[in-house]
């Protein structure tokens, strides 16, 4: 899963959502440094990321994809996941997503200091391109594919991904919506025993 769906898997709790959201930057035991709320969000994510990883439905939308793109596929459908979480938004949660995105990013930039530093650098560019709203729309997906793909110097041509996603469109959300179906109780039951 993307940006959008660690966030909305952390629930209410800011220092979980915090720890979720920069859990990829974290490796091994140095989660251990951070308040044990951050920490909780950190392995939520790890666990989110594995369950995520060995999903029989998550596997079957990356197979579709990975001829084309390889090991890439996997980051790809993380995207296109966030794109219907997004699209679909009213469906999981009462707050417009506006509202929830600026909430989220007010909440980077009270905590600001706890970021990592590569968090920090990155904030400024998320939040000028408003990245987690602009999942929802197919334009928006095609700009953040456009730029995973520059971050890879061009090698992975994910930029070309978005045909698939208009191409295979209803197969991608109707896996995406029976996969985030399961993954809901198994993350708050993760979060539970945590």
């Amino acid at each position: 899963m993307n940006f959008l769906a660690h966030i909305y898997l952390s629930g209410e709790d800011e220092g979980i959502i915090i720890g979720n959201f920069i859990a990829d930057g974290i490796k091994g035991k140095r989660y251990l440094k951070f308040p044990s709320k951050i920490q909780k969000g950190i392995l939520l994510h790890r666990f989110i990321d594995s369950y995520t990883d060995s999903h029989p439905t998550v596997r079957q939308s990356t197979a579709r994809l990975h001829q084309k793109y390889g090991h890439y596929s996997g980051v790809i459908v993380d995207i296109l996941y966030d794109h219907f979480l997004a699209k679909n938004w009213n469906s999981y949660h009462t707050q417009p997503l506006a509202d929830y995105v600026d909430d989220f990013y007010e909440l980077l930039r009270t905590n600001f200091e706890i970021l990592p530093t590569r968090i920090q650098r990155m904030m400024p560019y998320m939040m000028a391109d408003n990245w987690l709203l602009s999942y929802a729309s197919i334009k928006g997906i095609s700009t953040i594919l456009n730029q995973m793909n520059q971050r890879t110097k061009n090698r992975a041509k994910m930029n070309f991904a978005v045909l698939e996603l208009e191409e295979f469109y209803t197969e991608f959300e109707t896996e995406f919506t029976s996969f985030f179906a399961e993954l809901i109780p198994a993350s708050q039951q993760k979060l539970n025993q945590l």
